[in-house]
């Protein structure tokens, strides 16, 4: 669990379902001002503010700092991956459009290796009818009922600027999914060199909080949205039969009523049939987190968290399995 200042890590065990403390990690004891950006098996991944990468064993206490890669445009999208407790990679998406580059950091290889996505239109026909298709370029204002002017590219928690999430298809394809500025979710097929855009989920004007997850093998959106006075909490995924977005979960609206007025942001992680929700508004000072589980369609508001007698405020989760053997 990350809080607002990335401060002792505390973690929340779902096979106990309570919260439980962890040995401070040496690497944050060494480095400061070290986010979590990513995670994957028993290891997680640490950016400092210059942009140098980490990567953490954070049982055994085991790290090491990744070689320097050189990044002198927009950052979309940091992702990591492993097939075993003793490789794993970590990927990075940047440029603009035309030209995405993709850099990967194989432990396997003990290097950064570079390849470029072409554009790719896969949705076109579903997608809505807007200005600025181009992601990135089309932030949308609109006037709420309250008679503020709310804009669709929602600033997210630092630790989940860069979120994505890395399936292996069924052929074999490796696929990275991350939202864009405007809402929108891309995916990178990295292994055939190309990228294309999902349609919009909803409405740009509907759309309030929105959140990548991996879930049984699969990409799910998180969305939290309000209407006619309420606010709701959904899971959705995108049926390549249908050719559109399917809702396969939905919070009961007695839990999501608290979450009506609040402007929160929503920031997810998934771990096979879990999804964490960590809800925060910074202007209204609300906090809480949420467990899902899909396969019992059952939502739990997790009890707080006390440190020193003090509630903890979290904005962000990661997933890890704890191995002491993972290597970094």
């Amino acid at each position: 669990m990350v809080d607002p200042n990335c401060s002792k890590p505390i973690i929340y065990d779902t096979a106990q379902s309570k919260w439980c403390n962890i040995n401070h990690p040496e690497l944050l004891e060494t480095n400061n001002g070290l986010l979590p950006v990513a995670s994957s098996g028993g290891l997680l991944c640490f950016r400092s503010f210059s942009g140098e990468f980490f990567i953490s064993n954070p049982v055994s206490g085991s790290h090491r700092k990744l070689p320097h890669v050189d990044i002198e445009d927009t950052v979309h999208a940091i992702a990591m991956s492993s097939s075993s407790l003793s490789s794993y990679k970590l990927i990075l998406v940047h440029g603009d459009p035309s030209s995405l580059t993709v850099k990967t950091f194989d432990s396997t290889l003990d290097h950064w290796t570079v390849s470029m996505l072409h554009r790719k239109t896969k949705f076109q026909q579903l997608a809505l009818p807007e200005s600025g298709d181009e992601y990135g370029d089309e932030t949308l204002y609109y006037l709420s009922k309250a008679g503020d002017v709310v804009a669709t590219d929602m600033q997210r928690s630092p630790s989940k600027q860069f979120s994505s999430v890395v399936i292996t298809e069924k052929n074999g394809n490796e696929v990275l999914y991350f939202l864009s500025q405007s809402g929108r979710v891309v995916g990178c097929n990295l292994s055939e060199g190309f990228w294309y855009e999902y349609p919009k989920i909803l409405p740009p004007f509907f759309e309030h909080s929105l959140d990548l997850v991996e879930c049984r093998g699969e990409m799910l959106v998180v969305v939290m949205s309000e209407l006619l006075e309420s606010a709701s909490l959904r899971v959705w995924r995108f049926s390549e039969e249908k050719g559109l977005w399917v809702q396969v979960g939905a919070i009961p609206p007695s839990m999501s009523h608290e979450f009506y007025g609040k402007k929160a942001d929503i920031n997810c992680v998934g771990h096979g049939n879990l999804i964490m929700v960590c809800v925060s508004s910074v202007s209204c000072g609300f906090n809480c987190e949420v467990l899902c589980n899909l396969e019992e369609n059952s939502w739990v508001e997790l009890p707080e968290c006390f440190i020193s007698g003090k509630p903890k405020e979290f904005v962000s989760a990661f997933s890890f399995e704890p191995r002491l053997e993972a290597c970094v």
